[in-house]
């Protein structure tokens, strides 16, 4: 167990106890999780300093407001709303020189700040590579700047991606070399114009799926050789979904990953996937990781190393599900627990063949979306079906690369990092995947999407139950209807077929009639 000066354990609340934080991209998913984890398990904490850019006409001081306000801190104000004063808005953006942080800001934070934790970057997969390197990789080189200034830091955690690596199947917990020097990247990014760039981008990242893995890679390496002695540990999560538990299980607030394709998939517009079913879907709870990051970051501050500690964030070695079972519970819950005015009822399937699954899109996604934007047209509404299978398209595709191929994650310093925890302390940052059943935690998830990301009350679910059983029968009527058809037009040339034929669809109708 980890101990502090004095030899005596420390546990994870007391060690946060009047220490100040900062925190980089704490306006994002993760970022919003760890401040409200935060808040609620560590009371005695001093302060918490988010890094925030103003935008769209609001100040940080109106963003912080609107952040607090959402259903995720929703506990903290109804049990100790003074603990959000804590939260202390800086204005900045990881685009800029020194972060776009004032001197005044800076000199707050050099004096104040213990612990740092990192998760600004852009996570869009087909991100530019000139901005995906202006924000993953400088803006981490530009918090190292400030930290080396910190008189009081601890510990400074680092939030990258399992599949920084996704160019080698067995993954440890260690950083790689990388491709290509970071800083001959960030030259060559400053220097080129953005359409050469883009003309040099596949060939740069070749081996990597798209410019996210492949700066987060070089990020890592370039906080290896930039980091000196400050105390760095590196945290690296899979597929990150929606909270299993805390504050409130199913919590999720973007579209991102498999959540914007299950919310269609809910609908009834989304029903073909190129996807190897029997392979590993290497998925995580947000609240896991938040709560490892936090516990990493006491470890880091308890056991001073000259070494960066890195984790796999992952549950493909502890507690594995297929991508088979994923996409069959995912529409399991969907049909028990169903969307309003779905188009059409939840169903669909993986497809291991890219040819059949590009059929399928066609048929299944482009023709009904043209259909019904054609009679959008006819009713005087704006036709947006095709726009949004396009979109649905595209984040399919980005997602093919992880869904069709299947990596080891080795998550020893994780397993370790919990077994150095006294009891109590891994209840309240449980971390431990084992302890996720999938089945319960998916149905969390398929209720969260519904609430959190749909914004549809609990209370319209029987209404939408009556319609999703309705959509059952009709669903059911033209697959008979198109059998029927096949049929017919497969016996229409025999005599003895449409005997056949006719002896089949009476005793059919018989057996309606036995029914009713």
């Amino acid at each position: 167990m980890a101990t502090m000066a004095g030899g005596e354990y420390t546990s994870v609340k007391d060690f946060y106890r009047d220490r100040s934080i900062f925190i980089t991209g704490g306006t994002g998913f993760m970022g919003k999780v760890l401040v409200e984890k935060l808040l609620r398990s560590c009371p005695g904490i001093k302060n918490i300093y988010l890094l925030m850019r103003p935008k769209r006409g609001q100040n940080v001081q109106q963003r912080l407001q609107e952040l607090l306000n959402a259903p995720l801190f929703a506990q903290i104000r109804r049990d100790s709303p003074h603990d959000l004063q804590k939260i202390v808005p800086v204005a900045g953006d990881v685009t800029e020189p020194e972060l776009g942080i004032s001197e005044a800001d800076q000199d707050l934070l050099i004096h104040c700040v213990s612990v740092v934790f990192h998760s600004a970057a852009t996570v869009k997969f087909d991100e530019a590579l000139k901005l995906s390197v202006t924000i993953n990789m400088l803006g981490t080189k530009r918090l190292v700047e400030l930290c080396h200034r910190m008189h009081n830091l601890e510990a400074l955690i680092h939030v990258s991606t399992a599949y920084c690596n996704c160019d080698r199947i067995d993954v440890e917990e260690e950083i790689y070399p990388a491709p290509f020097d970071p800083e001959q990247i960030i030259a060559c990014t400053k220097w080129m114009d953005d359409k050469l760039v883009e003309e040099l981008t596949p060939k740069l990242i070749a081996g990597r799926p798209n410019t996210y893995t492949f700066t987060k890679a070089l990020a890592e390496r370039m906080l290896l050789r930039e980091s000196g002695s400050l105390p760095v540990a590196i945290v690296r999560p899979s597929i990150v979904l929606s909270s299993f538990r805390e504050p409130v299980a199913g919590w999720v607030d973007n579209w991102n990953g498999p959540t914007g394709i299950i919310a269609a998939a809910g609908k009834g517009f989304f029903r073909t996937m190129l996807c190897h079913q029997d392979k590993v879907a290497d998925l995580v709870p947000v609240d896991i990781v938040i709560n490892l990051m936090i516990c990493a970051a006491w470890r880091t501050a308890t056991h001073r190393s000259d070494s960066i500690t890195v984790y796999n964030c992952c549950t493909g070695q502890q507690n594995p599900i297929t991508w088979k079972e994923f996409v069959n519970l995912s529409f399991k819950y969907s049909r028990i627990h169903p969307v309003n005015d779905a188009v059409w009822y939840p169903g669909g399937r993986c497809r291991s063949s890219a040819l059949l699954n590009r059929i399928c899109v066609t048929f299944q996604h482009m023709v009904p979306a043209h259909i019904l934007d054609f009679l959008a047209r006819l009713k005087g509404s704006k036709p947006i079906m095709v726009r949004v299978q396009a979109k649905l398209d595209k984040a399919a595709t980005c997602l093919e690369y992880f869904s069709t191929q299947q990596w080891n994650f080795k998550d020893d310093n994780v397993r370790r990092l919990g077994a150095q925890l006294s009891s109590q302390d891994r209840e309240t940052f449980m971390f431990d995947v084992k302890q996720i059943d999938w089945p319960s935690y998916l149905e969390h998830y398929i209720l969260g999407i519904r609430q959190f990301i749909l914004k549809e009350s609990p209370d319209t679910l029987p209404a939408a139950r009556s319609h999703i059983t309705r959509l059952y029968w009709l669903h059911r009527t033209v697959q008979f209807g198109a059998l029927i058809i096949l049929l017919r037009l497969l016996l229409s040339r025999s005599s003895l077929a449409q005997t056949v034929w006719f002896s089949l669809l009476s005793l059919v109708l018989r057996m309606c009639r036995m029914i009713v």
